[in-house]
């Protein structure tokens, strides 16, 4: 028995650090080395929660090409199962100012009705699935009966049909307030159109917003920053995971929330997207501090 399933969402970020953000435009500018490294929302949450001492399986789609290679490579302790993707290896281009903010290009090497393989999960017995917003993934879900299912819809606007799947028919949704007008609302439609038990809103620096079918909606601050920022780049997949991990360690909702915080302000303060996760050990001794 697993403790986590992760399908879909493994990609390769070319992280460029530059001067400013938004960048004015030069034809040519001078940067640090720009670096080749495992990105994307699935890999992030899959390498979070195995440094925290999680028994993680993953599945997805990448190509036969350099960047399948090193997708395979960074997540080689992990028991995954790969399909092909045709059209090839996700990838992004991050821009990454001074004080950690980026800009993402992202390029989904979408095709069209292409799925995950039902024998790459469907065997697998897993306490927890996370299901990343790919659109090979929307058919899961019926696979995945009686087993708690999590998502991110990420900067979902409240309004895009592309993530209702996902929000209607997961028990445990996150999403970013980012392009949301009335986060509060968002949420609560959640609730009320679809199965979920709790949705948690993140908002970087000024904290998260959590919404049980028991409670309202209550305000959690933000973790402080125990260094100087280096890249805000797989910030919330790191609050996923730790969140993730108080939850299948049975922790109450309020501490889960503060473990997913803890993890999200570590990201913040390491270079790159998933490469240096925070441990259990680090993890814990921090709550504890806290």
């Amino acid at each position: 028995m697993r403790d986590i399933l992760v399908l879909g969402g493994a990609g390769v970020d070319t992280t460029v650090y530059v001067p400013e953000l938004p960048l004015p435009y030069r034809d040519t500018y001078q940067v640090p080395p720009v670096v080749d490294r495992i990105g994307n929302t699935g890999a992030g949450v899959a390498l979070g929660c195995h440094a925290l001492g999680l028994d993680v399986a993953f599945a997805d789609l990448i190509g036969d090409d350099p960047q399948g290679t090193l997708i395979r490579h960074a997540l080689r302790d992990l028991d995954c199962s790969w399909g092909p993707a045709k059209a090839g290896t996700r990838r992004s281009v991050l821009l990454v100012g001074p004080d950690g903010r980026r800009t993402s290009f992202y390029d989904a090497k979408v095709t069209p009705g292409e799925r995950l393989p039902r024998e790459s999960y469907a065997e697998v017995r897993a306490r927890h699935v996370h299901v990343s917003i790919m659109d090979f993934c929307r058919h899961v879900y019926p696979e995945l009966e009686g087993v708690p299912i999590s998502t991110d819809l990420h900067d979902w606007d409240g309004v895009n049909d592309y993530q209702k799947d996902f929000a209607y028919r997961s028990d445990l949704v996150f999403l970013s307030a980012v392009a949301l007008r009335d986060p509060a609302a968002t949420m609560r439609g959640i609730l009320a159109h679809g199965r979920a038990h709790t949705v948690v809103c993140t908002r970087g620096a000024d904290g998260c917003l959590v919404l049980t079918r028991d409670s309202g909606v209550r305000a959690f601050p933000a973790a402080p920053l125990p260094g100087p920022v280096a890249d805000s780049n797989g910030a919330g997949d790191a609050f996923v995971s730790g969140f993730l991990y108080g939850s299948l360690r049975g922790r109450p909702l309020e501490e889960c929330v503060r473990l997913g915080a803890i993890a999200g302000a570590h990201a913040c303060t390491v270079a790159g997207t998933h490469e240096s996760p925070i441990s259990e050990s680090l993890l814990l001794s921090r709550a504890a501090a806290a």
